[in-house]
Parts: structure tokens; sequence; C-alpha cells
């Protein structure tokens, strides 16, 4: 596990606040199907990673297979802060 997953988890973990901490999220497991992210929690997700990476995502380009895992999102993000 990298720092980028790590940072996506603590994420994850704060727009939840339901007392899962970082460690316990698993890096396989689907972010909607298995922790529950409606659509206002998944847009306050993804502007905490634009904030923790210090980047802008790829609205446009960013698919929903881009977030069945944090492993998957976790790669996403790397390619956007490689091409920034």
């Amino acid at each position: 596990m990298d720092d980028v997953e790590n940072k996506v988890r603590a994420v994850l973990v704060g727009v939840l606040s339901n007392g899962l901490a970082v460690d316990e999220v698993a890096l396989d497991a689907d972010l909607v199907d298995e922790y529950g992210l409606d659509s206002l929690q998944m847009i306050s997700f993804l502007l905490g990673i634009e904030d923790s990476f210090d980047l802008e995502l790829d609205y446009e380009n960013l698919e929903l297979d881009h977030l069945r895992s944090v492993s998957q999102f976790a790669s996403y993000v790397r390619q956007l802060a490689l091409a920034a």
C-alpha cells in the first residue's frame, strides 16, 4: 500500500464519517456497493480528493469503473498527478 492509497482511504473515511477507521477500508472494496456512497457523498469525496492531492479531476474522462475500488481510484489519481 502506498501514500496515494492511504490518502484516498483517509478522504473516504472523512466523507463517510461513520466511525470507520482508515485501516479498515479494504483496497479492493467497491466504494458504492461496499461503503454505500450516495451521490452527495461521492461529490464530497471527489472534492476532497482534489483538495488532498492539489489537482483537478478530469470529470469528462472519469468513469464509474475508476471508482470501483480504492486501488483503482488511486491508480487514476496517480495518472492525473503524473500528467500535471
